[in-house]
């Protein structure tokens, strides 16, 4: 019975110290290199067949044979403020789009909020200035209109505006 217990708290430590380690944040500097999989503070959503992972030290964005699927990128928690958000982004050709969302829930569609309207997808370097006005998660939010269509991302930086 005492193991049991031990177990479970034990257990319930480890969730307690994930959570913990995902609070809010004011800068987020990331090159993806070291991952194998997603990162616990991030969430990655696909629809459909579409695939959204770590791969080859940067994030890919893949249709499949699903394209016109909403595929979203969502960064840990940040703090209020207004932010330098760069990254790069580039497409292996045809028709793509990135918009920048404000997420208050991941798991809620509906509290995602347009905060940069969809722009084409063109090979550069993103640099944007934002704003949000309370802690919140930010999605990237990519839509690939053909099969077999990609987007990759790397060199993630958002920096807080003193």
């Amino acid at each position: 019975m005492k193991r049991i217990i031990l177990a479970g708290m034990v257990t319930l430590g480890g969730f307690l110290t994930v959570k913990a380690q995902c609070k809010a944040v004011s800068t987020i500097t990331e090159n993806f290199d070291t991952w194998k999989d997603i990162n616990k503070c991030w969430t990655a959503q696909a629809g459909g067949k579409s695939m959204l992972y770590a791969s080859d030290k940067k994030i890919i964005f893949y249709s499949m044979y699903s394209p016109g699927e909403n595929m979203y990128l969502i960064t840990p928690k940040i703090k209020a403020g207004a932010y330098t958000l760069s990254f790069d982004i580039s497409d292996n050709g045809g028709e793509t789009t990135l918009e920048i969302l404000s997420v208050n829930n991941p798991s809620d569609t509906k509290s995602y909020v347009s905060i940069a309207k969809p722009s084409k997808i063109t090979g550069d370097k993103k640099t944007l200035t934002i704003s949000v006005k309370k802690d919140t998660h930010l999605a990237l939010k990519v839509l690939l209109n053909g099969v077999h269509q990609a987007v990759y991302m790397d060199n993630f930086s958002l920096k807080q505006k003193k």
